[in-house]
């Protein structure tokens, strides 16, 4: 059925209902019903509406929790987080190696023969006691006396590790592969003395100590070092003793 006959059906059945008392109602509502029908557009413009709320809502939801996970990382919205830069350190270089001091406590190292005299000297030193020992930079040989300097000491450097006993002239090879000769003149290294006469070290240049002599008035020691080294030596006071630094 088209709308035109439709319209035309509901006429006629209003023409019927109506009947003849009011006359005047028929074209008013014939009037209404030849009127075009506005569209139902109020649910679309209503629908619309709700659903730009909707998008609106949305995205005001997605904008804050964007907001705040930024804000939970510490970094502005819309900033690029910073990579961790990696700090090169420079490595310490190693420390030179410790060079021997060309001075030693008692003043300048010497390779040459060196001789000491003491006019005052008593008639006899008398030896009460002989040390070894190390330290940074050079070894140590100690020979105390009792009763004051003795008359001479003499200091030689010598290529080789071996030495002469006197007063029997026999040969003896120390520890080491060069030496040092103390030779002490007006000087006892039996009478006070009972320690010990032959002493293994190991240092780093001074091996072995040696007595190879006590005998009349004259008295040696003997070092055998690992190399070939230099010296220096002094008397110290209180009690009086000699002391030789071999230049590690």
């Amino acid at each position: 059925m088209s709308r035109e006959s439709f319209r035309r059906d509901i006429n006629r059945a209003f023409d019927a209902m109506s009947g003849p008392a009011s006359p005047a109602l028929s074209p008013r509502v014939r009037s209404a019903l030849s009127q075009p029908r506005p569209r139902n557009t109020g649910p679309l413009w209503m629908a619309g509406l709700a659903a730009g709320l909707i998008a609106l809502i949305i995205v005001g939801v997605l904008v804050v929790s964007n907001f705040n996970r930024h804000q939970t990382s510490g970094v502005p919205a819309g900033v690029a987080s910073p990579s961790p830069t990696t700090v090169a350190t420079a490595a310490p270089s190693a420390s030179p190696s410790a060079l021997p001091s060309p001075i030693s406590p008692a003043g300048p190292y010497t390779c040459a023969a060196s001789d000491k005299t003491n006019p005052s000297a008593p008639l006899s030193a008398y030896i009460n006691a002989v040390r070894t020992g190390t330290h940074a930079g050079y070894d140590q040989v100690t020979i105390q006396f009792s009763d004051g300097q003795p008359s001479e000491v003499q200091i030689v450097t010598q290529t080789s590790a071996t030495f002469t006993e006197s007063p029997r002239g026999q040969a003896v090879t120390l520890a080491g592969q060069d030496g040092i000769l103390i030779t002490i003149r007006g000087a006892d290294g039996h009478t006070q003395y009972s320690g010990p006469t032959d002493f293994k070290t190991n240092y780093a240049v001074l091996v072995e100590l040696r007595q190879v002599q006590d005998f009349e008035g004259t008295v040696q020691w003997a070092l055998g070092l690992s190399h070939n080294a230099c010296y220096a030596y002094t008397f110290l006071s209180n009690p009086t003793r000699l002391v030789v630094y071999i230049q590690q």
